[in-house]
């Protein structure tokens, strides 16, 4: 069967291994493409991370389009339909790791590019294309190094569309304008290990830490605002014990997590931990690892032109959003660009047998070309 041309480059890129950090050839791909249309290809490597940075045009607005080519380890194959590696087509759904997160918003944006381009060889502006292989990963050398060096020269992104599978029921039902901030802990409680049944000769941490925690469970960090929910708490792993039952440990292990409003900041929720985990006398230490400040894009051309372009192809109105985990996004705002998120349905993301409908890819292709069309193009051209 013959598919088209964004079809056939998502089933390219997904046949590529490219477990985070590797790329697997997915950006040679991409690249060549690029060149035929005319763009200025910058390899940016860092340590083992690939990163490119292609441009067409030096006037702005600067349009770009921010993804990634590495993807998610696919896990135990058996537990799979289907080879995650072989794109397979079953009931309308391309199946493979990385179909929806997110090799195929990326072969959207290329081949509605490549359309684009023929039919508005002068349109107005820039176009670029920031690809990198380091955003399921550790996400040092990856957007973040690209982004350093933009600034470093004053080169600077106007509106930002990244690829990520921000639709929830349909298709362009939703779009992220912004994400929560994340900031993780791992909290060590010290406590002193011994026999249970010489109560008065240990310091069972568990027990001396459960009124701290349980406070920090309830605490209200902020009522969050009209663009952002709540900051949530969650603890995601709690440890302690040696495996016997007759042995009061001498240490307990607490990962935990925020997800954070603009509402809060990376300083004032450490310090307020800190003031609940001291006012309960413990004796503890934490490893704080932060992942990113909150970003929000309210209104402008971006917002507006990728709503009006998702009514026209697809009939749907577009609900804004700023739900979910974070995205490479949170080193492009902070420049001053206008940043949104628009790509496949989210629902097989990460998971076993993850997969996207053939003909979304394909919509989503047309949605990304009329984007394209109402930035760059004026009426009479």
């Amino acid at each position: 069967m013959k598919h088209s041309a964004t079809i056939e480059l998502a089933c390219d890129l997904i046949s590529r291994q490219s477990v985070t950090p590797e790329d697997a050839g997915c950006q040679e791909v991409l690249i060549a493409r690029l060149e035929k249309m005319g763009f200025v290809i910058e390899k940016m490597p860092f340590g083992e991370v690939k990163n490119f940075w292609a441009r067409r045009g030096t006037v702005k607005p600067l349009l770009c389009f921010a993804g990634h080519t590495d993807v998610v380890p696919p896990g135990p194959v058996e537990n799979w339909s289907t080879d995650p590696f072989a794109p397979t087509f079953h009931e309308g759904y391309l199946y493979g790791r990385g179909a929806a997160d997110m090799k195929g918003g990326t072969a959207a944006w290329l081949t509605a590019l490549e359309r684009f381009i023929e039919h508005h060889p002068e349109h107005n502006g820039s176009i670029a294309m920031l690809i990198t292989s380091d955003e399921e990963g550790p996400f040092v050398n990856g957007t973040t190094k690209v982004i350093d060096a933009l600034e470093a020269r004053n080169e600077k992104i106007d509106w930002c569309v990244i690829g990520e599978a921000s639709s929830t029921e349909k298709l362009g039902d939703v779009i992220k304008n912004g994400r929560r901030g994340s900031l993780s802990g791992k909290l060590k409680v010290q406590g002193i290990q011994g026999h249970v049944a010489y109560p008065h000769l240990v310091k069972n941490p568990i027990h001396t830490s459960a009124a701290a925690i349980a406070e920090l469970t309830t605490t209200e960090w902020d009522q969050g605002n009209d663009f952002f929910p709540p900051t949530s708490f969650q603890i995601s792993n709690y440890h302690a014990g040696t495996g016997a039952n007759n042995i009061v440990p001498g240490e307990a292990v607490l990962d935990f997590n925020f997800r954070f409003s603009t509402e809060s900041t990376e300083a004032g929720l450490k310090a307020r931990v800190l003031a609940i985990l001291d006012n309960h006398q413990l004796d503890y230490s934490i490893d704080w690892a932060f992942s990113g400040n909150p970003f929000i894009t309210t209104g402008g051309p971006l917002i507006a032109a990728t709503q009006a372009a998702i009514k026209s192809v697809t009939g749907l109105e577009t609900e804004l959003s700023t739900s979910g985990g974070t995205s490479d996004g949170r080193f492009i705002a902070p420049t001053g660009a206008q940043v949104i998120e628009l790509g496949p349905i989210n629902a097989t993301i990460h998971k076993v047998n993850e997969r996207v409908k053939v003909a979304d890819l394909d919509i989503l292709s047309d949605v990304y070309e009329n984007i394209l069309a109402r930035l760059l193009v004026t009426d009479n051209d």
